[in-house]
C-alpha cells in the first residue's frame, strides 16, 4: 500500500496586498474522492503541478462529463463550495487574490469572473500564463516557482493598465469591512464612504460581484473557519460557541447555519473531512 505524503508551502505574500497567501501543494497516495473549495472573501488563482483541476459546483457535476478541466484555475468570489475531484497524486501553487486586484492582475473587475465557480485562466490570463505554468512545472524548488510566479504577476501589473481603477468608495468600503471583520451594518458603512446604500450597494456588486453585506459575511465566516483550523491544528477541539461569540455571530446555531451555507455540511462534518490536511499545514486558507 502505498505511503499517503503531503506537502504544503507557503510563501510570503507579496505584491504589496493583491496577493494574500500563496501556497505550493504536493500530495501524493491520497484516497481519490472530493474536495470542498469553501468561499472565502478572496479569488483564487491555481497553477496546477500535475495533470488538470478537476471541479463542479456538485458531486455529481464534478463527477461527471461536464465538470471543469483546466491546468490554471481562476475562481471568483462564490457562495456555496466548489467540489473538487481529489486524485491519488496532485501538485501546484494556490493564490488568495484579494478581489480588488482583478483588475490588475487579470484585466477584468472581480464581478466578470462571478458568474462561475472556476474560469479558465488561459482564457483570463492569455497564452503567456500557459508558458509560466510549463517553467513552473520544470522547476526544481517552492522558491523558485514562487520567484517566477510573482515576476509573472509583477509583469502583469505593470503592463495592463486597460481594465480601469477601482473606484475609491468601493476601496474604502472593502477596508471598512476588513477592520471590522465582517461585522457592521450596511448604514454604518454608507454613511462611511459618503453614499445611499442603494448607490454603494450597486457599485460594490459592479465591482466585486457581492453586496457589501455578503461580503461581509464571507469575511466573518473566514475568520470563523480560521479559528476552528487554529484548535484543531493545535491538538484541541474547537469551541464553537467561543467562536462564535468572538467572530460576531448571534450563537452557535448562526455560526452552524454558515458554515452549512458556505460547505454544504454542518462543522463536524466539514472537520471530519479537512482534519488530516489541517494538522499537515494546509491550514484553512487566506489571512484574516
Amino acid at each position: 500500500m502505498e505511503t499517503v505524503s503531503r506537502e504544503f508551502v507557503r510563501a510570503a505574500p507579496r505584491l504589496d496586498g493583491m496577493v494574500v497567501s500563496a501556497v505550493g501543494y504536493r500530495t501524493v497516495g491520497e484516497q481519490p474522492g472530493l474536495h470542498r473549495g469553501l468561499p472565502s472573501p478572496y479569488l483564487t488563482l491555481i497553477f496546477s503541478l500535475d495533470g488538470p483541476v478537476v471541479t463542479g459546483d456538485s458531486p455529481e457535476h464534478a463527477g461527471g462529463p461536464e465538470a471543469s478541466r483546466t491546468d490554471i484555475v481562476v475562481g471568483g468570489l462564490h457562495q456555496s463550495p466548489a467540489y473538487v475531484v481529489r486524485p491519488e497524486h496532485e501538485a501546484g501553487i494556490q493564490l488568495a487574490v484579494h478581489p480588488l486586484a482583478a483588475r490588475a492582475l487579470f484585466g477584468v473587475p472581480a464581478s466578470e469572473l462571478a458568474g462561475d465557480l472556476v474560469t479558465c485562466g488561459a482564457q483570463v490570463l492569455g497564452r503567456r500564463a500557459a508558458d509560466v505554468r510549463e517553467l513552473l512545472c520544470e522547476q526544481g524548488g517552492w522558491e523558485e516557482r514562487f520567484a517566477s510566479l510573482s515576476a509573472y504577476l509583477r509583469q502583469r501589473v505593470a503592463a495592463d493598465d486597460a481594465a480601469g481603477s477601482v473606484r475609491p468608495e468601493v476601496a474604502e468600503a472593502w477596508a471598512w469591512l476588513a477592520r471590522h471583520q465582517g461585522v457592521g451594518t450596511l448604514r454604518g458603512l454608507s454613511r462611511h464612504v459618503a453614499l445611499s446604500e442603494r448607490r454603494l450597494t450597486t457599485l460594490f456588486r459592479a465591482e466585486t460581484g457581492l453586496s457589501p453585506k455578503q461580503a461581509g459575511r464571507l469575511m466573518r465566516f473566514q475568520r470563523a473557519r480560521n479559528a476552528v483550523a487554529r484548535s484543531v491544528a493545535a491538538g484541541a477541539a474547537p469551541d464553537l460557541a467561543r467562536v462564535a461569540a468572538d467572530c460576531g455571530y448571534y450563537d452557535h446555531s448562526h455560526l452552524v447555519r454558515d458554515f452549512r451555507q458556505y460547505t454544504g455540511v454542518s462543522p463536524s462534518g466539514w472537520l471530519a473531512e479537512e482534519c488530516r490536511n489541517i494538522q499537515a499545514g494546509s491550514g484553512a486558507g487566506g489571512e484574516e
